[in-house]
C-alpha cells in the first residue's frame, strides 16, 4: 500500500507540473507580438491552434490531479473529510475547481468565438476592421485569464508544500504576493528572462 501511495503522490506532482500550460500560453502570446499588431496569418493560425490545443491536455492533467489528490487522501493518514476541516486541503481543492472552471469558459465560449472569427478570415484579403474588433477583446480576455490561471496554479503549489507543515502566516503572504507579481509580469511583459 506504501507503494501505491508514493506512486500516488509523484502523479499527482508530475501531472501538477503539467498544468503550467498557462504560462507557457502567456509566452506564446507575447512571443506573437514580436511580429506586430496586424493580423498575420499564418503566425496566428500557428498560435491559434497551439493555445487551443492545450485546453484537452490540461483538463486531463486537471482531472488526473484531482483523482490523485482524493486517492492520496483515501489512502493517506489525513482522511478525505480533510477537504472540509484542512484549509490547505480544502483551499487546493476549491481553487483546482476554479482552474477547471475558468479553463472550460475559455474552452468552451471565449476559443470558439476566436475560432469563428479566423474561419472567417480570407487568406491573401486584408482583414476587415469588424473581425480584428472582435479579436482583440477576446484575445486580451483569454491572455487576462491565463495569468489569473497561472497566480491559481501556483497559489496551488505554494499550498501543495504545507500538506504536512503549515508555513508561518506572513511567509505564506509573502509567497502568494510573489506569485501575484510574477503572473502579472507574464501577462504584462513576457518572461523573456525567466524569473525576469
Amino acid at each position: 500500500m506504501e507503494i501505491l501511495y508514493d506512486l500516488l503522490k509523484v502523479i499527482h506532482v508530475v501531472s501538477f507540473v503539467f498544468m503550467s500550460v498557462p504560462l507557457f500560453n502567456l509566452i506564446v502570446v507575447s512571443e506573437r507580438g514580436r511580429f506586430g499588431p496586424d493580423i498575420n496569418l499564418p503566425v496566428d493560425t500557428f498560435m491559434e491552434n497551439i493555445l487551443s490545443g492545450g485546453a484537452p491536455r490540461c483538463f486531463a492533467f486537471q482531472s488526473t490531479v484531482g483523482i490523485s489528490g482524493i486517492l492520496l487522501l483515501i489512502l493517506g493518514p489525513i482522511g478525505i473529510e480533510a477537504i472540509w476541516t484542512d484549509w490547505i486541503i480544502g483551499s487546493k481543492t476549491l481553487l483546482l475547481f476554479v482552474l477547471i472552471f475558468l479553463l472550460t469558459r475559455v474552452h468552451l465560449k471565449i476559443q470558439p468565438e476566436i475560432d469563428d472569427l479566423f474561419a472567417k478570415i480570407k487568406e491573401g484579403e486584408p482583414v476587415s476592421e469588424e473581425i480584428v474588433s472582435g479579436l482583440k477583446p477576446r484575445r486580451a480576455l483569454r491572455k487576462k485569464l491565463a495569468s489569473i490561471c497561472l497566480f491559481l496554479v501556483l497559489t496551488i503549489i505554494i499550498l501543495g508544500l504545507q500538506v504536512n507543515t503549515v508555513f508561518a502566516p506572513a511567509l505564506n503572504l509573502l509567497l502568494i504576493v510573489l506569485a501575484a507579481l510574477f503572473a502579472r509580469r507574464a501577462y504584462s511583459k513576457g518572461t523573456p528572462l525567466g524569473w525576469f
